[in-house]
């Protein structure tokens, strides 16, 4: 928020500028995608205008909407064929933001070295205030300024001043200041039941990074297919998969362009592919029936062999975060889990005791798999249907639960996780799932629909959690499952998810409603696709 000047009254009045604030509630000029109020300050703009001809400033249109700008008079800022982009003193380690901004501006770059007229200074401010992923942007004297304390913050400064350019030409004059609402931010993208080729996937980051969002889910492992190389099981590999190189490539892009790569190998269910080479691990009832997809717990090898894989995907992905699963496991879903399934129910009180049962053995499995991914420096994530209610097991207080559905088997009320202390993150899949055939009531989501109903806290149908929950809810990821993957074409996906995304990003980076009507929203991103 800027500071107020209504301290030096009517002197400098002639000269005032007014301060409006995008995304940050009451009313005022639309000019951004969020809230904004306007309020008079009573001081001369902080740089002088080059003449006082210019008319007050209006906020960059951008996707997501901007927080906070405060308009000044002047030209503004438009790449000229003299303009670069440069570094301030001690920022080497923005190279990477600067060389691509020069590259999509059409503008020099020029390495660290001193602002001229007509050049973006990009510059670290360790000191500043605001965490790692705020930014401030300054335009005045015919230059910009983008700086923050961390190089995430950066970028996204860069991403504003691109999306402005491209939407009008230009960077409004005045000052941005912006930063995200939730820190987790992003799309999941299921690429066991559909191969998507390395550049699509790369196609998809870029995309992501220009709208902030800065995760991104990989489901590569289900019933239908494995599709990452393996040095330790490549009997398990499906013939259509990802090498070891393009996932290191995506990887070091994703690093680039700010965004986690969250991997997933779904366990004890969702591993029809990985049994298939492994049959002796199906799970199977009493009466010897396999359980489609179901590893059988109770025996000795099934850890070795998803610990083994485990352990060479962390050091494949690297990164913050791993998603354990979790979901979905049909011996849970019998009418009579112990009748139906005995060796796992053996196993259970042979490891908890008495009155332990079937849940408790997949909520310890759970919390073994976390420890394996916590001694690599990763972060466990498991989905919400995969911590049980009644268990005498509980789930590792720190497994994130990632919420999706209160319709399967053991699915609990978001309430429930929130009132435990639970951090949790929204995947509700009444918005946020893009199932390819639509199966099971599924329709694929619409922009306007996420854009004008969804929040944050609608982490279950459409009904909110109470607002009091709403630091424990890190933010969301938009999801594409490949149910039926023939349903759609990889490119009939990227143009299906377009909205959805930038719907997204919006209620994620911005609180509350947003000011633009839907169909203006849909106008500004299709100018900002074009320019």
């Amino acid at each position: 928020m800027a500071p107020s000047r209504g301290a030096l009254l009517a002197a400098t009045a002639a000269a005032a500028a007014s301060v409006v604030l995008v995304g940050c509630g009451g009313s005022g000029t639309e000019h951004g995608n969020g809230p904004e109020t306007s309020r008079a300050a009573s001081s001369p703009s902080p740089t002088p205008s080059p003449t006082r001809s210019y008319p007050l400033s209006k906020a960059p249109r951008t996707i997501p909407a901007v927080r906070e700008h405060t308009p000044a008079h002047g030209p503004g800022w438009k790449p000229g064929k003299d303009s670069g982009v440069v570094l301030a003193k001690g920022s080497g380690k923005l190279a990477d933001e600067g060389k691509l901004l020069a590259g999509e501006l059409k503008i020099h770059y020029r390495g660290e070295a001193a602002a001229r007229a007509g050049d973006v200074e990009l510059a670290l401010t360790p000191k500043a205030s605001g965490g790692p992923e705020s930014y401030t942007l300054r335009t005045a004297d015919g230059r910009v300024r983008i700086s923050g304390p961390g190089e995430a913050g950066v970028f996204y400064g860069t991403r504003t001043l691109k999306q402005s350019v491209r939407a009008d030409g230009s960077m409004p004059e005045g000052e941005v200041r912006d930063r995200p609402d939730k820190p987790q931010r992003g799309l999941n993208l299921d690429i066991a039941r559909k191969h998507y080729t390395a550049s699509w996937i790369e196609d998809r980051m870029h995309e992501m990074a220009d709208l902030k969002l800065n995760q991104l889910g990989l489901h590569f492992s289900d019933d239908q297919a494995f599709r990452i190389e393996s040095d330790t099981h490549p009997e398990v590999v499906s013939p259509d998969h990802l090498t070891k190189k393009q996932v290191r490539h995506i990887v070091a892009l994703a690093g680039r362009l700010h965004i986690q790569v969250v991997p997933e190998i779904d366990s004890p269910g969702h591993l029809g592919a990985v049994l298939r080479a492994h049959p002796d691990l199906q799970l199977r009832n009493v009466s010897g029936v396999a359980s489609t997809g179901s590893l059988d717990i109770s025996k000795p090898g099934a850890a070795k062999l998803i610990d083994e894989l485990l352990g060479e995907y962390a050091e494949l992905f690297g990164g913050e975060y791993w998603h354990l699963g979790g979901d979905e496991y049909r011996a849970l879903m019998a009418s009579n889990p112990a009748a139906s399934y005995p060796q796992l129910q053996r196993a259970a009180v042979a490891k908890y005791g008495s009155g332990a049962g079937i849940s408790d053995l997949a909520t310890g499995w759970l919390n073994d798999r976390a420890e394996v991914i916590r001694k690599r420096g990763m972060k466990p994530k498991a989905w919400n249907d995969g911590q049980f209610r009644d268990s005498k097991v509980r789930a590792d207080k720190d497994i994130e639960v990632e919420y999706w559905t209160g319709k399967e088997y053991g699915a609990r009320s978001p309430e429930e996780y929130l009132r435990e202390g639970r951090k949790v993150l929204n995947l509700n899949d009444e918005f946020m799932y893009y199932v390819l055939g639509q199966p099971n009531a599924f329709v694929y989501p619409t922009g306007k629909r996420i854009y004008e109903q969804w929040t944050p806290l609608v982490l279950r149908g459409t009904t909110p959690v109470p607002a009091r929950y709403s630091d424990q809810i890190l933010g969301g990821r938009f999801a594409v499952w490949g149910d039926f993957p023939n349903a759609q074409t990889a490119e009939q996906v990227a143009a299906g998810i377009r909205m959805p995304l930038r719907a997204t990003a919006q209620k994620l980076w911005v609180p509350g409603k947003p000011k633009l009507s839907y169909a203006k929203f849909q106008a500004l991103a299709k100018e900002i696709d074009a320019g």
